[in-house]
């Protein structure tokens, strides 16, 4: 852990970040550092790995909550809609996380050579899932940072060190959540498939039983592994992302707050207002000047 702790606070360094977000482009690795426990904040997590190198964090969804320490890693398999914050950072000890967003794609070509795991018949389904990071990873993210110093070893040496750690990832402690993803027809896979429609038109109206039987389910067992596998329910799935996407049209457009509450489904904008302060501790107006003096 030590020499991916140093790597990365190396690379955090050069970029002259002393707290933040870095996403490396030559790695394809995001990191983060911050210097003390942050409030509650709103975002949307897509299929990723995260490490946590130093600190602490916890992350809630719906009705599921779990904290990440430092020696821990943390697999998302799904798109959540996530409330997270930092509970252990200071000056001396900044909280530090590396990111490796996942190619599902890669997983997916990966997936028939992997021998199938046994997955116990009351496995928890919750897409995030959580253990002690493994050295092998380790390993393998910092010989992705050092490849992707030069031009030779990005282009040649990159692209096998990250199918290695895919890899690693369904063969690992992840590898029944991954597994579960992956293979067709499965509740995780289902899901899945519902989530991607979902994000897909946020501004459809959502007809539950109708996404259900897109997905081969009926309406009661797919609320059922819905809730299981998101943490929360399709309805709330939908509107949890609706706010989350007007968040990011307000912060990077002028177009009106009711345009913005019209785009992403709203029919009232007095409803969106009373959503939208609920979720984020201000009214859209005051956000958006909040997030342009950010």
């Amino acid at each position: 852990m030590t020499d991916l702790l140093d790597r990365a606070t190396t690379l955090l360094d050069e970029a002259q970040l002393p707290q933040g977000a870095l996403a490396h482009a030559p790695s394809g690795l995001h990191l983060l550092r911050y210097a003390a426990p942050t409030a509650q904040a709103a975002t949307l997590y897509r299929p990723l790995l995260c490490l946590v190198l130093q600190g602490a964090k916890q992350v809630s969804t719906g009705t599921r909550s779990l904290t990440v320490t430092q020696g821990q890693s943390l697999i998302v398999s799904h798109a959540l809609p996530v409330v997270s914050r930092l509970t252990e950072a200071t000056v001396e000890t900044p909280y530090l996380a590396l990111v490796l967003p996942l190619d599902l794609d890669l997983l997916r070509g990966l997936a028939p050579a992997v021998p199938p795991v046994r997955v116990p018949r009351h496995a928890d389904p919750f897409s995030i899932t959580r253990c002690p990071t493994d050295r092998g990873m380790e390993d393998a993210l910092a010989r992705l940072i050092d490849q992707s110093r030069c031009d030779e070893t990005r282009q040649m040496l990159a692209p096998i060190t990250r199918q290695e750690l895919h890899g690693r990832l369904l063969l690992g402690a992840h590898a029944d959540a991954l597994q579960r993803l992956l293979w067709h027809e499965t509740a995780a896979s289902r899901i899945f498939r519902a989530t991607r429609e979902i994000q897909s038109d946020l501004s459809r109206t959502l007809v539950v039983g109708e996404l259900a039987q897109r997905v081969g389910m009926s309406p009661s067992a797919f609320f059922e592994h819905f809730r299981a596998i998101t943490g929360t329910s399709p309805l709330q799935y939908q509107k949890e992302l609706r706010l989350l996407n007007a968040r990011d049209a307000l912060r990077s457009s002028d177009a009106k707050v009711s345009d913005v509450a019209f785009r992403v489904g709203y029919e009232s904008p007095a409803q969106f207002s009373r959503d939208y302060s609920r979720k984020f501790g201000r009214s859209p107006r005051q956000d958006r000047v909040a997030l342009a003096a950010e």
